[in-house]
């Protein structure tokens, strides 16, 4: 019984160690919808390109910098379609700006690298689904990782980036939103 009752509090003290990785927006609500704000500026889609304002908590121990990225899996294109990937996000940062996602952004955190998108430019890519299909999710992600910096160019592929980001993941947070046209 001693032995029992001990591991059930050594499993309960591990658990109560590590708090859960949580992720926040003021302007994208887990299970809401995106905003105009949100959807892309090219492809037939005329919103605001804006990247949201995002603050995450809760990074294990160990966290060196975080990785943040935003993918559509209903992308009609067999492989979905990436809007964002940022990496190299110091640890000491747990925020990042409305709009901080610009093409060349000077709001991004000294150190960190956007990543080329689906779009094909380094910066956050709205949303755009072909108009008239069904709602598509947004996966908005930040992961802590433990290593301090992904040494990759800007124009690697998002398949590349997420190998990395993946093989070096101690934890992650998620919002999910739709968005319709």
């Amino acid at each position: 019984m001693k032995t029992t009752t001990a591991a059930l509090l050594g499993l309960l003290a591990a658990s109560v160690s590590h708090a859960e990785m949580t992720l926040s927006s003021p302007d994208v609500a887990d299970g809401g919808k995106l905003s105009k704000q949100q959807e892309y500026k090219g492809f037939g889609c005329d919103g605001g390109n804006q990247s949201p304002a995002l603050e995450w908590r809760g990074a294990p121990e160990g966290t060196k910098s975080f990785a943040i990225t935003a993918y559509d899996p209903d992308a009609p294109t067999g492989s979905g379609w990436w809007h964002w990937q940022v990496i190299n996000v110091p640890a000491g940062v747990n925020k990042l700006e409305r709009n901080a996602g610009v093409e060349n952004s000077t709001a991004l955190p000294k150190g960190a690298l956007q990543v080329e998108t689906d779009y094909g430019s380094a910066a956050f890519g709205g949303a755009c689904p072909p108009a008239g299909d069904k709602p598509h999710r947004y996966q908005f992600k930040v992961y802590a990782l433990g290593v301090e910096k992904i040494d990759l160019p800007s124009d690697s592929s998002n398949a590349l980036v997420g190998y990395y980001i993946h093989a070096n993941m101690l934890d992650r947070a998620v919002i999910e939103a739709t968005y319709q046209r």
